[in-house]
């Protein structure tokens, strides 16, 4: 259907038209019979505003005073009663001992004093190097080859021995020699096979060797 056609319908107006008509018919019942005149008035009574104020907290209790300090009084103290020292009797001196001589009799056995036994002289101390020891068992030293070569006609030599507990040669120790480092060797060699006296103890000897070509 055309909206244009729907607008102009006689009908639809009609309606509205009426619903106007009851509406103003009412009104006009309600001014006469005086319920609009009750309406106006209980609108135009005062109106009764009731204000509620805000409940405020109580305020805090106020904070309990400070406890007192109790201050104490010093002590006194008290001196302790003297009390006296107990009496203390002199002291007596002690008696003098008596001395009595005791009655002497004369010895009635004679007696000999023996005179003391002489004292004996410590022996002399024995030499740290012994001197002219004589050996037991052992052969001289042989004349070096090298020396025989070299023209050397004879030699001296010093030399010293240790010597142990049973008499053999336990070292060599050159003293001297001349010409040096020629009949050194032979002397060494030769010496620790000599034998010399037990004595129970080390000691130390002195040899002198002199070698000749001949």
């Amino acid at each position: 259907m055309d909206f244009a056609r729907q607008q102009r319908d006689p009908a639809r107006h009609v309606i509205g038209i009426t619903f106007v008509i009851l509406m103003h018919a009412v009104l006009i019942y309600l001014l006469v019979t005086g319920l609009g005149r009750t309406v106006v008035e209980v609108i135009k009574k005062p109106l009764t505003a009731t204000i509620i104020e805000e409940i405020k907290a109580p305020p805090p209790p106020p904070p309990p005073p400070p406890p007192k300090r109790i201050v104490e009084p010093p002590k006194i103290q008290q001196p302790e009663p003297y009390v006296p020292p107990p009496d203390i009797p002199a002291p007596t001196p002690p008696a003098e001992p008596v001395i009595s001589a005791p009655a002497t009799t004369p010895p009635s056995q004679s007696y000999t004093i023996a005179p003391p036994a002489p004292v004996e002289a410590p022996p002399p101390p024995k030499p740290s190097v012994r001197k002219g020891i004589v050996r037991l068992s052992g052969d001289d030293p042989a004349y070096p080859r090298q020396a025989i070569r070299a023209g050397v006609e004879k030699g001296h030599v010093l030399a010293r021995v240790m010597i142990d507990e049973k008499g053999n040669v336990t070292d060599v120790i050159i003293v001297s020699q001349d010409p040096p480092r020629v009949f050194e060797r032979a002397v060494i060699d030769a010496l620790k096979e000599w034998k010399f006296k037990a004595e129970g103890e080390k000691y130390v000897g002195e040899v002198e060797i002199n070698f000749k070509l001949q």
